[in-house]
């Protein structure tokens, strides 16, 4: 069956990912809040976050190459197995070091996962679906974001911090396992072609010294380093200000929130500021707002400031995609895009033990001032991104499927 014919299998991978999705957004405050009921300070809490990247941060490229040589769908229940057995056992666990194991073999899962549903999504759309079926995938994504912190919050609290942080892990586990349910006959049969035309291979070495490659590779690790920290600290913030888990579930949710409305607003956007404004604007004031965080500010400003930040966090990962797709060579995109996944893993793993010693250096809302100033770096790097070539340039809806256009509008993933 060609590209475009059947949309089917778009929604249950939107469904599996929501749960998958959900299932980690859940785990890693209650990983958080586990860690600090088994006597954990800051900086252990900011090891453990990091570890969660340190497995998948050298195996993003292998990843993304073989799903350039082969089939996709394997990917995905590997993932879901793993991301499921990372949750229960995190809850199972009863030593930081072995939160911190069960962690990265949970990082691992997700990075599985997502490797393998790109690809399927670029495989089996045709060229004038790329910017639809992509930006319905990156909402599923933020629809499990957005549940995921709220069922931590619901099930998270009471005077036995331990038992119920662990029940929230065991519980994100067996949510994990219910995308099971979704992937069945996911895949269409690979075609000869997208197996075995993938030209000469470019080193890495060259892809990392094109023009715009590195800025993306940037700007994307800032933003998901961004999102990771608030995901790991918020509840140590919490903690120390008095905020009830069930509360800082509500404000993490709400900053995934506002990430799917800024996804479903963005072609407005960018045909109003272009892509280089609007990723120059976001990451600014995402980094005004980062800082603004630090400050001991009432609970119902937390919720603006989180709900505001959720929105401009919204623009930097697909709009970072496209900045990488359109720079590289073009016979060696699959392979900038797989290393594109791994600088967010790199800074997956760095920014949250850097965010640790920090906070134990200058207390635990120091981390977010950290983030402010990787944003503004970004916001400087976006501003002097190169411009789109013109043979990149997306066109018109309803033009002919060449595979330049495809290609050149994938920013929603």
């Amino acid at each position: 069956m060609r590209p475009g014919r059947n949309r089917g299998w778009l929604l249950r991978l939107v469904i599996a990912f929501s749960f998958a999705q959900g299932a980690v957004s859940m785990a890693r405050p209650a990983v958080s809040y586990r860690a600090l009921a088994l006597g954990a300070d800051e900086r252990a809490v900011g090891v453990i976050a990091g570890v969660y990247a340190l497995l998948p941060l050298f195996a993003a490229v292998p990843l993304g190459r073989r799903t350039d040589q082969g089939r996709c769908a394997p990917l995905l229940p590997v993932g879901v197995v793993l991301i499921a057995g990372g949750c229960a056992l995190s809850g199972l666990a009863n030593s930081l070091v072995a939160m911190a194991v069960w962690s990265g073999v949970m990082g691992l899962g997700h990075l599985s996962f997502v490797i393998g549903a790109q690809s399927l999504v670029a495989r089996q759309s045709a060229p004038y679906e790329h910017d639809r079926n992509f930006g319905h995938f990156t909402i599923g994504a933020s629809l499990g974001q957005l549940v995921g912190p709220i069922a931590a919050g619901v099930l998270i609290g009471g005077p036995d911090m331990a038992r119920t942080s662990a029940l929230a892990l065991v519980v994100a586990g067996a949510g994990a396992a219910v995308a099971f349910t979704s992937l069945w006959r996911i895949e269409r049969p690979v075609e000869p072609k997208s197996r075995t035309t993938q030209g000469k291979r470019v080193p890495v070495h060259r892809i990392l010294r094109t023009r715009g490659v590195p800025g993306g590779i940037f700007i994307s690790l800032a933003v998901l380093s961004a999102t990771d920290i608030l995901t790991a600290y918020l509840p140590v913030v919490g903690e120390h200000r008095g905020i009830a888990p069930s509360v800082i579930g509500v404000l993490l949710s709400l900053r995934a929130a506002a990430t799917i409305a800024c996804r479903l607003v963005m072609p407005p956007m960018l045909r109003l500021l272009g892509r280089t404004a609007l990723l120059t604007v976001t990451c600014g004031l995402g980094a005004l707002i980062c800082a603004g965080i630090a400050f001991p500010v009432p609970v119902w400003g937390l919720a603006l400031m989180l709900a505001a930040l959720g929105f401009c966090l919204g623009v930097g990962q697909p709009l970072s995609m496209t900045t990488v797709v359109q720079a590289a060579p073009e016979e060696a995109r699959s392979t900038a895009l797989a290393l594109r996944l791994t600088g967010n893993r790199l800074g997956q793993a760095a920014a949250p033990a850097a965010a640790g010693l920090i906070a134990g250096v200058a207390g635990v809302a120091a981390p977010f001032v950290m983030l402010g100033a990787l944003l503004l770096v970004s916001s400087g790097i976006a501003l002097r991104s190169p411009a789109v070539p013109e043979r990149e340039k997306p066109e018109q809806p309803g033009a002919s499927g060449e595979p330049g256009v495809s290609l050149g509008r994938k920013r929603e993933i």
